[in-house]
Formats: structure tokens, sequence, C-alpha cells
């Protein structure tokens, strides 16, 4: 069978390619996949070790089957395009500027005793340069499926708790805002927790990558060893 591999971030630039077109036997594992990748573009091969592989917009093991129609991905580690506004039930992933007025009316009701919101904003300096620009790219339907994954499992894990978060893709200059969250909850100390919840699994999970350029040129934060 013929499988597309959707790349992105630093494993499309250094293959030079959205995608990639590979043959293999009808069921694959993911482990024949990573294997036929790294056979025919050895020059990732450090950096795919460090890749997880999504099957349907799930991250599946070494031994997770591949069958013909599916949708596959190799995700580099993230950090957090095309042009996207995707919304899910709990979640927006757009190119323009965020909301912090959305996400917080998104969690409001009348037995929300706390709100607590996170605005992350691109900042000048970072790892000793002085940043220009970033550059976000994203799997848009994966990130919004496990945004609302993740807004869904901490909604259920905290009782009370409401959540609502959106991420910025493209270009952000200095100052401009990257990603906001909201968190509900009777009282402080869960919605506390939720917000804080939320946003260390975002940046865990969710295949949204970063790009700092700065004086020295660009690079992909979080990839590699």
């Amino acid at each position: 069978m013929r499988v597309t591999v959707l790349l992105f971030a630093g494993l499309r630039q250094r293959i030079g390619a959205a995608q990639v077109e590979l043959e293999l036997s009808e069921p694959a594992t993911v482990g024949q996949l990573r294997e036929r990748i790294c056979a025919a573009h050895p020059e990732v091969g450090a950096e795919l070790a460090h890749c997880r592989v999504a099957v349907d917009h799930e991250f599946v093991g070494e031994s997770g089957s591949i069958l013909a129609g599916q949708e596959v991905a190799l995700i580099p580690p993230v950090s957090g395009g095309a042009p996207v506004d995707h919304a899910g039930q709990r979640s927006v992933l757009r190119e323009t500027a965020l909301s912090l007025a959305e996400v917080v009316a998104a969690v409001e009701h009348r037995n929300a005793g706390g709100v607590t919101t996170f605005t992350g904003n691109v900042r000048e300096h970072s790892r000793g340069k002085t940043v220009r620009w970033l550059e976000y790219e994203a799997y848009p339907a994966m990130a919004v499926a496990k945004m609302d994954e993740i807004a869904l499992a901490v909604e259920a894990e905290i009782p009370g708790a409401r959540v609502a978060l959106q991420h910025r893709v493209g270009r952000l200059e200095i100052g401009e805002t990257a990603v906001v969250i909201a968190a509900s909850a009777p009282h402080r100390d869960e919605a506390f927790r939720a917000c804080r919840e939320v946003i260390e699994r975002l940046k865990q999970d969710v295949p949204i990558w970063k790009k700092e350029i700065d004086s020295d040129g660009g690079e992909w934060i979080g990839q590699g060893p």
C-alpha cells in the first residue's frame, strides 16, 4: 500500500517537503514506517528518533498498525502552517489575534466562584539571544483535537471546572499573544489548578511548533536530543 506521511516544523524543513510517500505492506507497523523513512532520508535519522507518530490524529506506539487510507503524521517534540481558524468544543486555533475576553466568556457561569486566566506572550530575550519574531506551525486538526482532549480531561478531573483556550499560528511579533487560557471553578484553588494543568499538558502533547528568529537565524525550539 502507498502511505502519505505528513511532515512538520524542522523535519519538514530538513527533508524539504510537507509530506513523503512510502510503499509498505498492509498492515504495516509504526516501527516499519520509521525504518523506511530513515532508510529513504538518513539525514533526519537522529531527529526521527525523537518524533512520535500519529495515525488519524492519535499517537500510536511502535507496534501500532497502519492501514491503507489512514492519515499518518510525524510529530516532532512540541514546544509550542497553513491558514487556519479551527474551532473545537473548548479550543480555537487561529492566525489572527487571540481574545482573552472570548475564553473568559466561555467559562463564566453562575456557579463559577473563581475565574483564572493565563496569557502567553512573545518575549524579546530567550536562551541568551535577542528574538526578532516567532513562527508557530501546527498540525491543525490534531492540535484542536488534542486541546479539546486536554480541556475535557481537566474538567473531568477537577469537579466544577470549565476550561477554554486559544492558540496562534503564523508569524508573531514581540509582545503579541501566542496562547490564552481561562478556567473557572466554584473555588479559586480549583480554578488555578485547572489553568495550570491545561498549559502544562498543552506544552507536552499538542502538535504546535515554535521557531525563534533571532540575529543568528532561526531555530525550532524543543526539537532534537
